[in-house]
């Protein structure tokens, strides 16, 4: 809530205001550096989200691979049972025929003499003998050695999925120490969004007490301005004198003489009351110092208006009357400067870096455009 205004006195009001500008614009300051750094953490969230869908996109595939290198195990296993039940079956039929051999003993190869029915006959039968012996040699150690095979190939299999589950994890990790680290940053957020209002609420605060300081002085300067016009009409020449000795004066008659509305005139009077305060090229501060577009800027910025930032392009702000309808807050646009007219064929501005804020005559330069922000 803003502060009543209790000075009696624009003098004193002024010093208020002027104290409630720089906390205004201290305020202003604050919130815009705790948007940026706010955006900032925004940025620093997006990039986390980013790599945390990718490490869970890379989870995904790793838990297929894994279910892929399971069923591919599964068979190594079937195809190693396979060998294995062969091989021992081929080994059980050797023994088999090796008992038979070896309790025949020489009796087989007697009745193979005894049976055949010739010399050759009898060479093929031993042979044939001597083959069965070779094939089961052969058979059972194919068999194992398919075995053999099966078994690295399982055991490589193994490998690969004890490296994919080892994979997993650390990607499960990193997710969860990301996640933690997303989380602060959305914390760290939403606190930055809470000191940001905070600061704007005060902004606003120092803004109200702002109008209500204009709203004083406005009634005192009406008051000096119908007490003046009094005495100038009992005393012409006394009251020139105190035109020229008086400046708010002056110009809080002539914006109160001028025809236009009520609110651009309390603009016009709000931008009267930094006459003298430094012209300083690029700046937007009412007390420390602008340049013609930054004064403009400032003073509407003020009462709640966002003006473009230079004069070039503050030709188009608002709509365009000519300059015989200028009423007290209009733009004056000149080629490269821009100023605000008060009334009576006056100007105030950011003139110079050698002569500050003054009121000049609003002809003393071609007019390039009037522009009316406020009606």
């Amino acid at each position: 809530m803003a502060e009543p205004v209790r000075a009696a006195t624009i003098s004193d009001i002024r010093k208020q205001q002027q104290a409630t500008q720089q906390a205004l614009e201290e305020a202003e300051g604050k919130a815009d550096a705790l948007d940026n750094e706010q955006d900032a953490i925004e940025v620093e969230i997006g990039d986390m989200d980013t790599a945390l869908v990718e490490i869970m996109g890379n989870i995904t595939l790793i838990e297929e691979e894994i279910t892929e290198k399971e069923a591919e195990i599964q068979k190594a296993q079937i195809a190693f049972d396979e060998a294995k039940a062969s091989a021992e079956a081929q080994y059980e039929a050797m023994k088999r025929r090796i008992k038979f051999m070896y309790e025949k003993g020489d009796v087989a190869y007697v009745q193979l003499f005894i049976e055949a029915k010739s010399l050759t006959d009898m060479l093929n039968k031993t042979e044939y003998i001597e083959k069965l012996y070779e094939y089961d040699r052969e058979l059972l150690c194919r068999y194992q050695e398919t075995q053999q095979q099966v078994a690295e190939l399982k055991e490589s299999l193994e490998t690969e999925q004890s490296e994919l589950e080892t994979t997993r994890f650390e990607y499960k990790s990193e997710q969860e120490q990301l996640q933690v680290m997303l989380d602060q940053k959305k914390a760290e957020s939403a606190n930055y969004e809470a000191l940001i209002k905070e600061a704007k609420n005060q902004a606003a605060i120092y803004t109200e007490t702002i109008r209500q300081q204009n709203a004083a002085i406005k009634k005192i300067q009406e008051e000096e301005a119908r007490k003046a016009a009094e005495e100038a009409k009992k005393k012409a020449a006394a009251a020139a004198a105190n035109n020229k000795t008086s400046r708010n004066t002056s110009y809080a008659t002539v914006i109160t003489n001028a025809t236009g509305s009520a609110l651009g005139k309390e603009i016009a009077s709000y931008g009267c009351q930094f006459i003298g305060y430094p012209y300083v090229a690029g700046g937007t501060s009412l007390t420390q110092g602008a340049d013609c577009s930054g004064f403009t800027y400032a003073v509407y910025k003020s009462f709640g208006y966002t003006l473009p930032r230079n004069s070039t392009d503050q030709r188009s702000a608002g709509s365009g009357v000519d300059f015989s309808q200028a009423q007290p807050g209009d733009l004056i646009c000149y080629s490269g400067h821009v100023g605000m007219y008060i009334g009576d064929n006056k100007i105030v501005h950011a003139s110079s870096a050698k002569t500050g804020i003054k009121i000049t005559a609003a002809t003393y330069r071609p007019i390039v455009a009037v522009r009316r922000i406020v009606s």
